[in-house]
């Protein structure tokens, strides 16, 4: 179950450079293109003619080609021209209202009347001169939802990160998790702790001592259908922690675009967005490829506990304390998406 009257990440514009991209968004089979002027468009990834993948064919001045018999497709759906073919008959494609916005290409995959893209999130941070960004894409199969329980409690890092963000204090320290309106916040604070092997490098790009007793920090901000951003970062005890100043602190968002591909699998866009040293490119990468390394770290777990769950659909799960983060978030899709299927439905305990 996925809300499909939204936007989500689809793709990235480095995903687009000539050639048509074939991406499932919510079961829905969409391949994108840049067409007239270098706009993206997105249609439904099937020739009306046999049935063959447009995401196979090629862009010519703008228009979708069929790579199998040649038929031109229009950014609106419609047949435009086919070799040695009259195609005024021709069935209409369907179209998907799509974004490019923030460095990410959006896609709205429910009703297309109801596609606003006043609704597309703010992301100031990549908007920002102010800021360095660096991530990347991993396809995974499991529920979306999996990965919001994997970002919503940090616990796992203890044990899942070992080696490189975990640390025995996550677990010694309690979250404490809110809804505010349309988001889920889960934060956890740390006091005068040693800084995990990540954190002693970003302290290091930040010109810190990274031996010294940190203040550690992590809020968890789901905000729905499914993006999870974390404001993450450690400061030198006793600055202020989270409200250090910035020469005290090395601090970062921690960017999260789950998109459900199928029931049991998703497109994860993942990334970390600076505020310190943002023109530092090799630091950039750096940041990068700890991140690839960590978040690499998850797939395995979070793919065999999907197929425990399948094999196993009749057992209850226990739900904690540290899980609430999680099930206040799958608590407010379940509204979102009964609102979506129902709509003259009022259901109690919305948001208000």
């Amino acid at each position: 179950m996925y809300p499909k009257n939204t936007w989500y990440v689809a793709c990235t514009p480095e995903e687009l450079p000539s050639k048509p991209l074939g991406r499932q968004i919510c079961g829905e089979k969409i391949v994108f293109y840049r067409g007239a002027e270098g706009r993206v468009a997105a249609v439904e990834n099937f020739c009306p003619h046999r049935g063959a993948p447009l995401s196979l064919g090629y862009v010519k001045d703008g228009k979708l080609v069929c790579g199998y018999h040649g038929l031109v497709m229009g950014c609106d759906g419609k047949t435009v021209e086919m070799p040695g073919q009259r195609v005024r008959g021709f069935p209409c494609n369907k179209a998907y209202a799509v974004v490019e916005r923030h460095g990410f290409v959006w896609v709205w995959p429910g009703d297309q009347n109801k596609a606003d893209p006043h609704l597309i999130p703010h992301l100031e941070w990549a908007e920002s001169d102010d800021w360095a960004y660096g991530g990347g894409l991993f396809h995974i199969g499991c529920d979306y939802r999996l990965m919001i329980d994997n970002l919503m409690d940090l616990t796992h890092e203890t044990y899942v990160h070992a080696s490189s963000i975990g640390q025995k204090e996550i677990d010694e320290a309690a979250p404490m998790t809110t809804v505010q309106g349309d988001e889920v916040v889960t934060a956890r604070h740390m006091e005068n702790i040693m800084p995990p092997p990540f954190w002693r490098m970003a302290l290091r790009g930040n010109n810190l001592a990274d031996d010294v007793p940190v203040d550690r920090w992590q809020i968890c901000r789901f905000s729905p259908p499914s993006h999870v951003l974390i404001e993450v970062g450690v400061a030198h005890a006793g600055k202020g922690g989270y409200h250090a100043q910035p020469e005290h602190k090395a601090s970062s968002i921690v960017v999260d675009f789950i998109t459900p591909e199928t029931e049991t699998s998703i497109w994860y866009f993942w990334g970390m967005a600076r505020n310190f040293n943002p023109g530092d490119e090799a630091l950039t990468a750096s940041i990068r490829e700890g991140q690839r390394t960590i978040f690499s770290e998850d797939l395995e777990m979070l793919e065999q506990q999907q197929q425990n769950l399948l094999a196993h659909p009749d057992r209850n799960l226990l739900k904690l304390n540290i899980d609430a983060g999680g099930v206040q978030a799958r608590r407010m899709l379940d509204r979102i998406i009964a609102r979506e299927r129902s709509p003259e439905i009022a259901l109690e305990g919305a948001p208000q």
